[in-house]
């Protein structure tokens, strides 16, 4: 496993913060992976010539799950340096470690701005792109396709991701988790009007019926592990996406629920101008505008090579007991600002076994925005 320091942990410090949550939260004593401190971003991921023996000697094939979800450029580079540049940089690895197998993490949404269905067989026909992000990754999925060093190659393509199905954990809050924040900070300071509700009186640009692919991250993880697993899925690409659909209105609906609140309006694909906001128009519709482009409907993911390897795991239907649970979830992690404890000791007995493969057959490249 490659994983990156950062300026308050040491690559070891937070692979142990990481094990030891969910030790705490299983109960159980997880083993611990080989890892290597390195850094996507860098030529051969900036490894040492000892690690990149290692690697050659013990490695067959990579799991590449790494990925920067800022949605636009800016200043650091991000997301080309780490979606693009990192994919070059791995595949180089690839390349000099003689490495013919290829797990690669992509996004059901290279598919872009294309509407109706989107199946497993496509990539670049043409599309625009909502932001940065997207077109990123269509680019970085073309260089692993084009990529002459592998032999085998295999694709995940999740939808929208959000959190376990039945605790509500999440560590990421991109995604619904923007606009249940929003609902968790504005909603409560509402007053309370005769019917005994809290006001919040809101136009949203959209029906409310669109469809919205969105999957928890548990499910995510079982198809996925089911598919690494089974050697006759290697070679496919795999669409990730829900059976059943889940639309703003049932986002919204769980929030009156919740919050027991009302006065949501959906006045349909038409602009609001700023100067007619009210107060709670005025603190809510600004934090909506990273995810504007995303209001129209989603379009519908052909999941054949999906149903075919992994049909046995049904993905869970994202209802308003769900969302309750993101909700309790992000209001208990004060939204990703919980304070986490320092790591215990580390007992290095328990370094060098390996979490996905008893020989240490596969390098595990996820560390990035979107390590778990």
């Amino acid at each position: 496993m490659v994983v990156r320091g950062t300026k308050k942990e040491s690559a070891e410090e937070r692979i142990e913060s990481i094990l030891q949550f969910w030790e705490q939260q299983s109960g159980k004593r997880l083993t611990r992976p080989h890892f290597i401190e390195g850094d996507l971003r860098e030529p051969l991921l900036g490894l040492s010539t000892r690690d990149l023996g290692w690697v050659a000697k013990n490695c067959r094939g990579v799991m590449h799950s790494a990925a920067s979800l800022k949605f636009n450029a800016d200043g650091s580079g991000e997301p080309e340096l780490t979606n693009v540049g990192g994919v070059k940089n791995m595949l180089s690895l690839c390349r000099l470690a003689k490495i013919r197998e290829l797990h690669y993490v992509s996004t059901a949404y290279v598919c872009g701005l294309r509407n109706g269905t989107i199946y497993e067989s496509e990539l670049d026909l043409g599309q625009s792109f909502r932001n940065d992000y997207e077109s990123s990754k269509l680019r970085a999925e073309t260089l692993v396709r084009n990529a002459d060093c592998l032999d085998r190659l295999t694709v995940y393509r999740p939808a929208v991701i959000a959190g376990d199905s039945t605790s509500g954990y999440t560590n990421t809050y991109h995604g619904i988790y923007l606009y249940l924040r929003l609902m968790a900070l504005i909603v409560p300071r509402q007053p309370i009007g005769p019917d005994g509700l809290r006001q919040t009186r809101l136009r949203l640009p959209m029906r409310g019926d669109e469809r919205r692919n969105v999957v928890p991250i548990d499910w995510v993880s079982s198809a996925m592990v089911a598919l690494y697993a089974n050697p006759d899925a290697h070679g496919n690409t795999f669409h990730l996406a829900p059976d059943e659909y889940l639309t703003p209105k049932q986002i919204i609906d769980a929030g009156y629920s919740y919050f027991n609140s009302t006065g949501i309006e959906y006045i349909g694909y038409n602009t609001i101008d700023p100067k007619t906001f009210n107060a709670f128009e005025a603190e809510m519709l600004p934090g909506f505008a990273m995810y504007s482009n995303y209001e129209s409907t989603d379009p519908r993911f052909d999941c054949t090579n999906l149903k075919r390897f992994a049909g046995h795991i049904p993905c869970p239907k994202i209802d308003e007991a769900m969302l309750h649970s993101y909700i309790r979830f992000g209001e208990s992690d004060r939204w990703g600002k919980r304070k986490i404890a320092k790591p215990k000791a580390v007992d290095e007995s328990t370094f060098g076994q390996s979490l996905c493969c008893s020989s240490g057959e596969h390098l595990a490249i996820a560390d990035s925005d979107t390590v778990q």
